[in-house]
This record gives C-alpha cells, structure tokens and sequence, in this order.
C-alpha cells in the first residue's frame, strides 16, 4: 500500500496543495511551525477520519474558510483507492470512496492503513490507561470492521447506561437490560484485544532484541477488571452485579473494557513507573515497528509509515534501525534537516522543502 497522490483546498495553513509521492521515503523537511505535520495529519486523517492532534475538526479548515477538503489517492495491490473528505464548520463531513458516498466511518475505516510515529506517543508508556486503549482501539479498527462495530455498540450502550444509573427513582430491573447488552460487545473488544496482544508480543520481542542488541526483553500484559477471561460474558455479568452498588453510588460504570489497560514490562519491570526515558522510547519503537509488522501479516501489505518529527528525539541506535528498517515500506517523514537521512535516500526517494505553506 502506497499513497500515490495528496490535495489539499483549505486545509490548516494550506489554501491548495498538490504533491505526488514516491514509493520509497519522502522527506518534508523544514523549520518548525511551516506546515509538515499539518501534511502527515491531514494522510491519516484518511485513515480514521479523525486527527492525532485534535478533536475538533473545524480547526482543520483554514481560518477565513468554511470548509476544507482532502483527497488522497492509494495504491494497492488488488484494487487502487480514492479518499474524498470534506469537512466543514459544524463538524459535519461527507466522505468519498472511489467517487462513492459512504454513510458511516466504519466504512472507511481500513480502506488505508497508516501507522504514525511522533513524540507524543511517548504517553502510550508514560501516561493514563487511556492513552493505551485508545491505541488498541485504533489499530484493531483499522484491522477489523466487526471491531469497529463492537466497539461502537459498546459505548452507546455504556453511555445510555451511565445516564441511567444517574435517574432518580431507577427501576434496576432496567440495568439488568443494559448489562446483558454490554457484555455481548465487551467479550468481543476484550477477546479482539488480548489476540492482538499476543500479536504484539510475538513481532514485539524480536523488534526489541534487534533495536537493544538483545541487552533487554519487552513484555506485554493486558490487564482486565473481568477476572476470567476464559469466561467473559459471566465473569463480567457477575461483577456488574457485585458492583451496583458502587456504580449508583458514583454513577459511573466500574467494569468492563473502557476500564482496561495493559503493562509494558522490560526484563520484567514497568516502563511506566521505573523505565528510563530511553527504555521508554524504545518501548514506543518497539510497538510501532511490532504494529507495522501485524497489519502485514493480517492483511498482506505494508501500510504507510508516518515520522513525524522523532529521529531529532533518538539516539544513533534507535534512528539507525528506523531508517534500515522501511525498506518495502512507504514512509513520510517531517524533520528540520537530512544529514541523518542522506545514507538511507537514492534517486527514487523524494525531499520536499517546507516554507509557510508552500512546498516544493
């Protein structure tokens, strides 16, 4: 999978774009602040239709506009593909497949596969469960449309659930339907969730044996508030009862995947509490290298790799295993300068020059 072409018509700082890509490595290299993120941002906006940097998509559209718009077209090895989106002020967009209006984001979601480095996947590591369910979430939707879907009946079914244990005067016999709907979907995310899991220590171990010289070993462990995860549905179902109290006390769900988390140990310690900043790093390397590695295996082509601003971020070992490593694997790099990249470009790759919002 390789990106073949990018248009922007009043995106960010951009009022019209037009750049096409090379298979191999492009370089969008430029001071800070000139626009070479807003270019990766607005590739895997088309991914998932939602930015890496904000919620809120009207920030996407140029200042003085009322709507921006982003084309993207892919190459594949069975079917090449056109992304259309238009996103406008009130939050709204329309998004095209090959010229075709889909009505739902589930069906764009896999239609392009990206994954995406920058430095604020540091907070995988080092930040709140949050960070890290987010990012199973988006990789196993990118992966799986049933996932996708079980993930959204989920939380529409958490939150009407949450507004309900905030009525006065509630009949329980109501939750008992709202639970019984949960944990049909939350066997399915927690099931989707440890197989990547396994995944993620399978291609994870070798990564991190390569980019440390086999000096440190990379652990994944998913941590559920289901105990028994043989048997989910009733493991769940038990607990949501134990907890009810609890949760009309608080109003608040106590159980279930949205709660979940998962440990990344090295030689068997938390990154997060005792690693260094370097292990940290590394940790982060490991399971974006390890993700590149999965969607191949499941899908049977590379997706495209976004760096945006990090090899400045790494030391000489981590940046040499990056840039030996894309090779068969269409990359788009941001960064301020080439000298680290000029062993690892050829004729065929392609260095853009950033300078407020134009390019060349």
């Amino acid at each position: 999978m390789y990106i073949k072409s990018l248009q922007l018509i009043n995106y960010r700082n951009y009022e019209t774009l037009n750049i096409n890509f090379c298979k191999n490595v492009n370089v969008f290299m430029g001071d800070n602040a000139q626009g070479k993120t807003n270019i990766l941002e607005s590739i895997y906006y088309c991914g998932f239709a939602k930015s890496h940097r904000t919620t809120r998509d009207k920030e996407l559209i140029s200042w003085d506009k009322e709507k921006s718009f982003i084309s993207l077209s892919i190459g594949k090895e069975r079917l090449d593909k056109k992304i259309d989106i238009t996103i406008l002020k009130d939050g709204k967009k329309a998004i095209k497949i090959n010229s075709i209006k889909i009505s739902k984001i589930g069906e764009l979601v896999g239609t392009f596969n990206v994954v995406m480095f920058s430095p604020e996947d540091l907070r995988i590591v080092k930040e709140s469960p949050g960070f890290r369910r987010k990012f199973l979430d988006m990789e196993l939707c990118q992966l799986n449309k049933k996932y996708y879907y079980n993930l959204v009946q989920y939380n529409k079914v958490l939150a009407e659930r949450n507004t309900m244990l905030k009525t006065k005067n509630l009949d329980l016999s109501m939750l008992d339907i709202y639970d019984s709907q949960l944990v049909n979907f939350a066997e399915y995310i927690i099931k989707a969730r440890l197989e990547y899991i396994k995944n993620l220590n399978n291609h994870g171990s070798k990564v991190h044996e390569d980019i440390t010289s086999s000096k440190e070993k990379i652990e994944f462990k998913y941590i559920s508030t289901v105990k028994d995860l043989e048997n989910i549905k009733e493991s769940m179902i038990l607990l949501l009862e134990q907890n009810r109290k609890k949760d009309l006390d608080k109003k608040i769900t106590s159980i279930g995947p949205h709660r979940d988390d998962f440990n990344i140990l090295i030689n068997s310690i938390d990154a997060k509490s005792f690693g260094s900043q370097g292990q940290q790093r590394t940790a982060v390397l490991t399971i974006k290298f390890a993700s590149l590695r999965i969607i191949k295996e499941l899908t049977g082509e590379y997706p495209v790799l976004l760096l945006d601003d990090v090899l400045s971020e790494l030391d000489f070992s981590r940046k040499r295993y990056i840039l030996s490593s894309i090779q068969n694997i269409q990359t788009v790099i941001t960064c301020t300068g080439i000298e680290d990249l000029t062993d690892y470009l050829d004729e065929n790759s392609k260095v853009f020059r950033v300078r407020d919002g134009f390019i060349k």
